[in-house]
């Protein structure tokens, strides 16, 4: 005779995860990260560059595997024609640049006698205008022999800076590990992705594929559109300022270019470097008028035409916060620190605004205050 089990036997009852769990498996794979970034970041660096790239070329993979290119083939063929175009500007950038730094070694004692004249001139007249019991003689010299030496130091460790730049990349890094980690990335780049989704916990797999989808918004418009951005400046920079006839006008302008991906620091920077070799080459403020005049409109291009075409209004990283991001991952984990700074910052600025959307929606922002008596 059958008999039906009793209640509480047979199938087990289901159970949900509880909230211990999940701040568990949380803080453990967040943990596990970190840990693994700090094992590992002297070796990092190369995967991290190659899945930059990989990134940044998957939109035009899927658009030729759209139009019936196999993926494997639109990823060799990205990957190849980037390697054939840093090969390109480095052919042609390299000798221009070691000119560049040829002629700042010849000139550069001219550069700081003409500064440290103009200085003196400056002092002189700042002196008759002040008085002596604001600016004298001792003051005068302190400031020159040392705005002197402040200029030697500068103009060296540029160079060495500049000249020694391509040894902060391995050759067979550069040659061979990241295009290839790039390749392979780029081509299973859709499984990749697929294969994470389908690791998530069943129950927040709808709010996190929010949230990545968010931030890979943020993160693609910021990317893409600095890229752009610091490329146009960098033309427009280098460009300008040597049709000016500043000696030294292709290497600011690259290095203005270059640091443009730190919001005003590219600007700044840029600036005060053509203005002081502005002063060291002509000797008079015509010279430094017209480097101003570039600048400003420089200025006025970026924020006016580049950025609002460029970038608009998709970027949601404020630029205090990628600023202190990239300092703060420069800092931890030097080079590999700067690749993650901006990617961390934007999951971060996404996660936040998520959570704040929450609390304004909660009982705890909602509920009113209590009335006494």
């Amino acid at each position: 005779m059958d008999h039906a089990p009793p209640p509480g036997r047979g199938r087990a009852p289901r159970v949900g995860a509880t909230p211990r769990q999940r701040a568990l498996l949380l803080g453990g794979a967040v943990g596990g990260l970190l840990l693994a970034l700090w094992m590992f970041s002297a070796i990092l660096t190369p995967f991290v560059l190659a899945a930059c790239i990989a990134y940044f070329l998957d939109p035009i993979a899927t658009f030729l595997a759209r139009w019936g290119l196999p993926r494997w083939a639109s990823a060799l063929l990205l990957v190849t024609l980037l390697l054939l175009f840093g090969l390109l500007a480095l052919l042609l950038l390299y000798p221009l640049i070691v000119a560049q730094i040829g002629v700042l070694l010849a000139r550069l004692p001219g550069y700081i006698a003409t500064i440290n004249a103009a200085l003196r001139e400056f002092l002189m007249n700042l002196e008759e205008a002040a008085g002596p019991e604001v600016v004298d003689a001792r003051l005068r010299e302190l400031i020159i022999s040392q705005a002197g030496a402040m200029i030697g130091w500068l103009g060296t460790a540029a160079t060495r800076l500049i000249g020694g730049g391509f040894a902060l990349f391995n050759v067979f890094t550069l040659a061979v590990v990241t295009p290839v980690v790039s390749f392979y990335l780029l081509r299973d780049w859709p499984g990749i992705m697929a294969r994470i989704e389908s690791w998530l916990p069943r129950r927040s797999a709808p709010t996190v594929i929010q949230l990545a989808r968010d931030m890979d918004r943020v993160l693609s418009a910021w990317l893409r559109g600095q890229l752009l951005c610091c490329l146009a400046l960098g033309l427009f920079y280098a460009l300008s300022l040597s049709a000016a006839g500043l000696e030294l006008g292709l290497m600011v302008g690259l290095i203005s270019g270059f640091l443009s991906f730190i919001p005003y620091v590219g600007s700044l920077t840029g600036f005060a470097l053509a203005v002081l070799l502005a002063i060291g080459q002509w000797g008079d403020w015509n010279g430094v008028i017209l480097v101003v005049g570039i600048f400003v409109l420089g200025q006025v291009l970026e924020g006016y035409v580049i950025y609002p075409r460029l970038l608009g209004d998709r970027v949601e990283l404020h630029a205090v916060w990628v600023i202190f991001a990239l300092f703060a991952g420069g800092v931890a984990f030097g080079f590999l620190g700067v690749l993650l700074a901006v990617p961390i910052a934007a999951a971060v600025g996404v996660v936040a605004r998520h959570w704040l959307a929450r609390y304004l929606e909660s009982p705890l922002y909602l509920d009113p205050p209590r009335r006494e008596g």
